[in-house]
């Protein structure tokens, strides 16, 4: 009982020590760490296997073993499994990458619609299709400012509209003032650059590291108090290298959500890269929302504005 299952308790040990370092993977070679990070609460699959092996093995030493990895996932993600969500709240903010190619831009913008918020960040507007949207949301949401491909649409008037500047030759980031009834908060909208998994570069994101350093960089330099980010991070909380926004904004999603939140890919989400994250704002409640004809699911919070 205690020599058989000796291989899998290694192997229990080994992704324990993954889980406990998993900041420790280095970067350098491929953005290995990042891309780790990305998909880390997916390396729990491995322990139901690993005790499935050590009870068909019938060793003490691998279901021992697989203790570890087991107490050190909940430790990581326990949290978010079960639902943080509290009453209460002042305003509903909506954030959703809209695909460029989506096939039907009305029905999705109805389906926006459909939610109620009171705050719609939009991101990868297609040249094409900004007008589709400006009309269908026209009656919802009177305000609204438009900035390369991304876009605000609120129920309250906004002022103070600028791009702001990610490092990328063109605009995919937006800064405004919104006026709720319950005071003027400074709403970002931003999509960061895309990562890909490629076999000889690795992970790369380096442009979306370099992005995300300048998003950080404005939103630190913010003069409102209150301040909500909103859009497609392409990035995780738990990647480092979205530290420069992490280590000063919450993630509501992790202290007022429902389960991961996964919102990508659509059909079977995997990671949480659509992002609602406070500073100065308490987030009440947070949740993924259905799919629309995007290949990002939208997702929304409720959160209250002092």
């Amino acid at each position: 009982m205690w020599r058989r299952g000796i291989i899998t308790a290694v192997c229990a040990l080994l992704l324990t020590l993954l889980l406990v370092m998993h900041s420790s993977v280095p970067n350098r070679i491929g953005n290995l760490g990042s891309l780790l990070e990305t998909f880390l609460p997916w390396a729990g699959l491995a322990i139901p296997v690993l005790l499935l092996i050590g009870l068909l093995r019938r060793s003490a030493t691998a279901l021992i073993a697989v203790l570890l990895p087991i107490v050190v996932w909940l430790n990581l993600f326990g949290g978010l499994v079960s639902d943080k969500s509290a009453g209460g709240g002042n305003l509903t903010v909506l954030t959703h990458n809209v695909n460029a190619q989506n096939p039907d831009p009305a029905t999705t913008a109805k389906d926006v619609i459909a939610a109620g918020a009171d705050v719609v960040a939009l991101e990868e507007l297609a040249e094409n299709q900004v007008s589709t949207y400006e009309t269908q949301l026209k009656s919802a949401y009177p305000y609204h400012s438009v900035k390369g491909t991304v876009g605000l649409w609120s129920k309250y008037p906004i002022s103070g509209v600028r791009a702001v500047d990610i490092r990328l030759g063109w605009t995919r980031a937006m800064r405004a003032a919104v006026a709720t009834p319950s005071g003027t908060i400074a709403v970002y909208v931003a999509h960061l650059p895309s990562v890909r998994v490629n076999f000889s570069l690795g992970f790369t994101a380096n442009g979306r590291d370099r992005s995300a350093d300048a998003l950080g960089e404005a939103i630190a330099k913010e003069k409102l108090t209150g301040v909500i980010l909103l859009g497609d991070l392409n990035g995780t909380m738990n990647d480092r290298s979205l530290a420069s926004i992490t280590s000063q904004m919450r993630s509501t999603q992790g202290v007022a959500g429902d389960g991961f939140g996964f919102s990508w890919p659509a059909d079977f989400p995997m990671a949480r890269i659509d992002q609602i994250m406070v500073k100065g704002i308490e987030p009440k409640s947070s949740w993924v929302l259905p799919a629309t004809n995007s290949d990002h699911r939208p997702v929304a919070a409720r959160v209250e504005v002092a």
